[in-house]
């Protein structure tokens, strides 16, 4: 009875034994997975195009390279922000300043815009100028002086 316990025992001990080694070598096939990822380049993405339109939800386009990877191409969900100015991009976000004077030569003013946010991957500007149409420029009265008429007072 007691070799029959020492047998058990021994057993027991060289199943623990045979464990540990199997899940020691699971981790280095792991390990090895790990390095085997780390061929592939980052991921480089592509602007977001919108679904419809030129804002609201879309996708982009993701690319990599490698010999090993087993995915080189994926697409993924975004978004473009429908109130962000399209004309500077519409990944880039910017805090404009006031509008300047009215260059009477032009007819036109201007105002510059820092780059305030960027999304995802997106390439923009540091700074922008954006440029409108005066609009009226207020005309001024001659006052004929020699007129009674102009003199101010209705009767």
């Amino acid at each position: 009875m007691n070799g029959q316990k020492q047998w058990t025992q021994a057993a027991v001990m060289a199943l623990l034994v045979l464990t540990a080694m199997a899940a020691e070598g699971g981790r280095a096939e792991k390990q090895g997975k790990k390095e085997r990822k780390s061929d592939c380049g980052e991921w480089q993405w592509s602007v977001c195009v919108a679904n419809e339109g030129d804002c609201g939800l879309g996708t982009r386009e993701g690319t990599r390279t490698g010999t090993d990877c087993k995915q080189t191409i994926k697409t993924q969900r975004c978004k473009i922000p429908c109130n962000w100015k399209k004309k500077f991009g519409g990944e880039c976000k910017y805090d404009f300043q006031a509008w300047g004077e009215c260059d009477l030569a032009t007819g036109k003013k201007n105002r510059t815009g820092i780059l305030k946010r960027a999304l995802m991957d997106a390439t923009c500007a540091a700074t922008v100028t954006a440029t409108k149409p005066c609009g009226k420029i207020p005309k001024t009265k001659m006052v004929n002086l020699n007129n009674p008429a102009n003199d101010g007072n209705k009767r």
